[in-house]
Parts: C-alpha cells; sequence; structure tokens
C-alpha cells in the first residue's frame, strides 16, 4: 500500500505521538487514566514467534492506559483456545504461506472460513471482484482498498509485518526462488548439489 494511503490508517501515522494521545483520550472518554487502568489478559502460543509481539503489544499498550499480563499457552491446547475465542485478547499469527490477495483474504476474513478467527463478515464481494479482476494495476488498488476497509474496520488489527528471507548456496542448483513467497514454488525433485 502506498505511504500515503497507509499513512491515515489507525496505527500506522509516522507521529507515534499524535496517535498515543489520541488513544489516551479515546480511554479517557471511557473512564480510564492514569489512576483507572484498564487490566487485560494477552494469551498466545508459548513459542517465541507468538511471544514476542505479545509482549510488545504489551509493552506499547502500557503507554494508553492498558496494563496486560501475558498468557503463555501451550501449542496443543492454543488453537482450541483460539476457535472457542476463549481469550480476552488473543495474539495470533496470520501464517501465510503465499503472498497473494485471495490466500490472506479467503483463509483469514471470508465468512465461515476457518482461519478466520474473529469471526470477522464483510466485503465478501469485494473479495471476488478484486480475484476475479485482470488487470495488475486495477487489482492491486482493489486489494489496497479491500485492505484499507480491513483495517479501519479492525478486523484482524496488526502488531508488526515479519520479514523472511531465502538463502542459497551457489552448488545447490535447480532451486526456483519465487518473488511472492518463501514457501511456494519449491520442487525439491528439481533441486541438486553439484560440488
Amino acid at each position: 500500500m502506498p505511504p500515503e494511503m497507509l499513512r491515515d490508517l489507525p496505527g500506522y501515522d509516522p507521529d507515534v505521538g499524535k496517535s498515543r494521545a489520541e488513544a489516551r483520550k479515546i480511554m479517557e472518554e471511557h473512564g480510564y487514566g492514569a489512576g483507572n487502568r484498564l487490566k487485560i489478559t494477552v494469551s498466545t502460543r508459548n513459542v517465541p514467534q507468538y511471544r514476542d509481539p505479545a509482549v510488545l503489544l504489551i509493552d506499547q499498550l502500557k503507554q494508553i492506559y492498558i496494563d496486560g499480563d501475558l498468557e503463555e499457552v501451550d501449542t496443543i491446547n492454543w488453537y482450541p483456545k483460539v476457535m472457542r475465542k476463549d481469550y480476552m485478547v488473543g495474539l495470533n499469527l496470520q501464517e501465510n504461506g503465499l503472498d497473494d490477495p485471495d490466500q490472506t483474504f479467503y483463509e483469514n476474513f471470508a465468512c465461515g472460513a476457518e482461519r478466520n478467527y474473529t469471526g470477522y463478515c464483510n466485503h465478501q464481494k469485494e473479495f471476488d471482484r478484486q480475484s476475479a479482476e485482470p488487470d495488475i494495476d486495477k487489482r492491486k488498488r482493489l486489494v489496497w482498498e479491500i485492505d484499507k476497509k480491513l483495517q479501519q474496520d479492525g478486523a484482524r488489527p496488526t502488531i508488526y509485518h515479519n520479514r523472511a528471507a531465502s538463502c542459497r548456496y551457489p552448488q545447490v542448483k535447480g532451486v526456483t526462488i519465487m518473488v511472492n513467497g518463501i514457501y511456494n514454488g519449491w520442487r525439491m525433485e528439481d533441486v541438486w548439489l553439484d560440488k
């Protein structure tokens, strides 16, 4: 999404101080403040890639009168807990295997999708429209508009975006690195070692 669009979304204004002041004002309008802080529990899976962002979230929420306790949940219990919606605040990963709007929208935000943990149900026709759009630039603009609406609706607030990469050794041949994801396109039957 272009920076000028992103800047207008909740949580993306580069002026962090201004955003925090606005958030504190909202909290104060609801009766919270320095002397009356909101107490919450942030539940997450007990592995670093879940736990670390939960700790960051709790730290950031302190700035706006929200005190969070971390509940670390064993992996075997995490997804049943999420499916039951048995949490006050649940920090989960979006876990996309592909960097493609169809995979993201239909799997995480479509009505009734199993990984739509928040139960959000809106914009289904827009998902279909962007999916069928053959013009790449038009599809990109449609995706940006859908993303904007999802974020404005608070469908699944984003704490941060992870970055990942693929590494290569010159002696490994036949690996095709994709431009839209680190997991797709790995056909190991085509890979060979040149020593």
